[in-house]
């Protein structure tokens, strides 16, 4: 019996220190609230949970990639970016007026500015995105910069695989960053062609056993492309011939994304994003060396486009990507057009679509009819009522499964990335944006939403409300544990 009770001491002292741990580590509300309850009502699990999931990386900054070895350099950077900045915004025509907040907001908190002399193409869908990542590949002269979430072992993934051995052996330097477990399928027999070929390859957070919970949950979930520093890929699609929709396999699921080609000067942020994550899974210093930067051509005036790169993840002060999003809803004035996944928003952003929908703007969200995880699917579906009271308009994408992560505000701002609206991508996971404040780029990506809408079926809000008890019960359940997902 003495056991026993020494044992209900410790058990008590271990909740009562992990409690403590929540309470003090845990900025979201929300988040603390539900891990205190999983505790507290889950025996052992509930810690377990916490500490593969829960711990606070953002503030403990243990994904720590500065790129550069002085702060005098730093403040040299940010004397030039609020100067072409002030450029930018001096221009009263320009599309960026609209939404400056939006673009101080981000500029205040990172080394992100606001370039114009863009030239930006909507790629939708991998059989528009690959021939353009294969034919910007084979025109590599001096490097190739490569990170991505899934990197899958078939015929897409081989062909880029094949190139950048070909480049390399031609004497590009190539570099390829790839996430553990996102893209597992390579690393037993592609990763050691790459290295054998004189490629540079690491796996951005190696997955361990001691730690295998933990480091699975923070993934990189980002996929950037750069090429001699003047052309780069960013956006929802993966390496996998699943984003390839083939017109005589009707059998296969239809997968419906969006990526941006960029070529420019915003390619130096997204250079500037990689080469901190390369430093950090490689344990090397890459310098930010000039030919990683080079002097760009101008971009005829009718086709520049005014671009900002955002990033955000555990190495990154804020939730920048969420706030990114919510100032873009708060500053909208007409239409807000959402298509993503994964819509696990938390009470934060939900507030901010209510909010804009009771003042009369147009909100359409378009997430998947089919999804891949019937547990987010069933959380994401205990938002759908509030925001439809408020006067939404929610779709469900039947054509496939819509893996696409966009924002088009007013047609004048499009937001193509990586994020999903899901709490995961905003908390956890290593995430990149591209914001283009163009109307051109805004109405064709506005133009593919009422496209995909086409494809889909509008929820009625009515049907909806008078949906099973069984269904409802169901949804708020897996909506409690939201902040966890």
């Amino acid at each position: 019996m003495n056991w026993i009770l020494l044992l209900e001491i410790i058990y008590i002292l271990i909740v009562i220190f992990t409690c403590g741990r929540v309470i003090y580590d845990t900025q979201s509300t929300t988040k603390t609230f539900a891990y205190l309850l999983a505790i507290i009502f889950l025996p052992f699990i509930g810690i377990i949970i916490y500490f593969s999931l829960g711990i606070n990386y953002r503030k403990r900054k243990i994904y720590s990639k500065k790129i550069f070895g002085d702060d005098k350099r730093v403040a040299a950077i940010r004397k030039q970016i609020s100067v072409d900045s002030k450029a930018i915004f001096s221009n009263k025509e320009s599309p960026v007026i609209n939404f400056k907040k939006l673009a101080l907001l981000i500029l205040n908190q990172t080394l992100s500015p606001i370039i114009g002399d863009n030239d930006v193409s909507l790629l939708l869908n991998g059989e528009n995105k690959f021939p353009k990542v294969f034919e910007a590949l084979k025109s590599a002269k001096d490097h190739i910069h490569i990170e991505y979430y899934i990197f899958n072992d078939d015929s897409v993934g081989c062909k880029i695989i094949d190139l950048l051995i070909e480049k390399a052996k031609e004497g590009v330097k190539v570099r390829f960053i790839y996430d553990d477990f996102g893209s597992r399928a390579i690393r037993k027999v592609q990763v050691p062609r790459l290295i054998a070929a004189g490629v540079e390859a690491f796996p951005f957070y190696r997955i361990k056993l001691i730690s295998f919970a933990n480091r699975l949950n923070y993934r990189n979930h980002r996929k950037i492309i750069i090429i001699d520093g003047t052309i780069g890929f960013v956006g929802g699609i993966n390496v996998s011939d699943k984003y390839v929709n083939s017109t005589t396999e009707k059998e296969i699921l239809f997968w419906r994304d969006t990526h941006l080609m960029i070529e420019g000067p915003a390619v130096r942020t997204l250079q500037y994003i990689f080469i901190g994550d390369w430093n950090y899974c490689s344990g090397t210093l890459l310098e930010p060396k000039d030919h990683f930067f080079p002097q760009m051509h101008r971009i005829p005036v009718e086709k520049g486009k005014i671009v900002q790169i955002v990033a955000s993840g555990p190495d990154s002060d804020t939730a920048l990507i969420e706030q990114s999003l919510m100032q873009a809803i708060n500053l909208a004035k007409e239409e807000i057009l959402i298509t993503t996944p994964y819509f696990i928003p938390g009470l934060s952003l939900l507030d901010c679509l209510m909010l804009a929908a009771y003042s009369g703007i147009k909100i359409k969200l378009l997430v998947p009819g089919i999804s891949d995880s019937h547990l987010v699917n069933f959380a994401a579906r205990s938002y759908y009522g509030r925001l439809m009271k408020a006067g939404a308009e929610i779709y469900r994408y039947d054509k496939g499964f819509v893996h696409a992560k966009t924002m088009v505000v007013d047609k004048q701002l499009a937001i193509v990335g990586t994020a999903n609206m899901d709490i995961r991508s905003f908390d956890l996971n290593f995430e990149v944006n591209a914001i283009v404040y163009d109307e051109e780029i805004a109405k064709e990506l506005s133009q593919a939403f009422y496209d995909d809408l086409n494809c889909a079926t509008k929820i009625d809000n009515e049907q909806w409300r008078t949906r099973s008890n069984a269904i409802q019960l169901i949804e708020k359940i897996a909506g409690l544990f939201s902040p966890l997902m």
